[in-house]
Formats: C-alpha cells, sequence, structure tokens
C-alpha cells in the first residue's frame, strides 16, 4: 500500500516539474531612453510566442523576460526587439531602424556595438497568434519596411 502511494505521488510531482520546467527568467541590456522605449520593448517582448512577462528597467536598461524555452529562446527576443530599434546584448538594430524610432527614443549608440544584419531579418512563427491574424513586433510606422505592411 505505502509504495502505491509513494508512487502515485512521485508520478504526479514529475508531472508536475515537467509543465513547469520549460519556465525561464533571463536579464538582458536593451539600449533605451524613455517611457515610450518601454512600451515598446516590452510589447514587443509579450507579443512574442512563449513570453509570458516581460519588465523593462529605465535606469538599469535591464529587460526581466519570463518565457518557455520550448516555445522561444533569448536569442529569438533579442533579435526581435532589435528588429524595432533598440540595441540588445547579442543583437544591434539596424541604422535604418534605430533612425525610425521617435527623437525621444534614439538613446546614445555604443561605437563598439555588435554591427550586424539581424534586426531586418524576419523570423517566421515567432508570434502569438491571435484569431485572426499574428500580431505584430513591429512599430507600425508607414516608413518602416517591416511585415506589417500588407
Amino acid at each position: 500500500m505505502k509504495t502505491k502511494i509513494l508512487s502515485i505521488a512521485t508520478f504526479f510531482l514529475l508531472g508536475a516539474v515537467a509543465v513547469f520546467g520549460g519556465n525561464k527568467t533571463e536579464k538582458f541590456k536593451v539600449s533605451g531612453n524613455c517611457g515610450m522605449c518601454e512600451k515598446r520593448i516590452e510589447k514587443t517582448t509579450t507579443s512574442l510566442d512563449g513570453v509570458e512577462t516581460a519588465d523593462w528597467n529605465k535606469e538599469t536598461s535591464e529587460l526581466s523576460v519570463t518565457y518557455d524555452d520550448q516555445k522561444t529562446s533569448a536569442l529569438k527576443i533579442q533579435t526581435a526587439i532589435a528588429m524595432t530599434g533598440h540595441d540588445t546584448g547579442h543583437f544591434s538594430a539596424s541604422d535604418a531602424r534605430y533612425a525610425e524610432l521617435p527623437g525621444c527614443c534614439q538613446y546614445e549608440r555604443d561605437g563598439k556595438r555588435k554591427t550586424n544584419n539581424h534586426a531586418s531579418m524576419e523570423l517566421p512563427g515567432l508570434m502569438k497568434n491571435t484569431d485572426s491574424e499574428a500580431e505584430c513586433v513591429h512599430d507600425k510606422s508607414p516608413t518602416s519596411g517591416s511585415c506589417c505592411e500588407k
């Protein structure tokens, strides 16, 4: 009888660990200046499939994000953020994306930053699906050249 109870308890415990085992919380640098930056960074991050929470701190320029590592990764998150014009620890926004940010959002860029083309990449299947269509992670400015434009 004790063996059965122990087996059942172990089974439920392992099931609970499997369900919650994929969640990760990470912090990384994301460049920005103001409340508009905060909204853009957090909206971009939380609109990604698998992301549960995102909180960008203006004073430290750190983004704390909780996500399901079975659905996304820190690199995908940072790529999506760079696509909106904000440099991250791993990816730099393209100069064109950065230039599209409102004046108050144009932070001082590091001259030693990595230059790459990742900010112009589109990552299919990265965004959460709604009933009608995927929610875009980009600013919907008329000159954005992003996947938002039809």
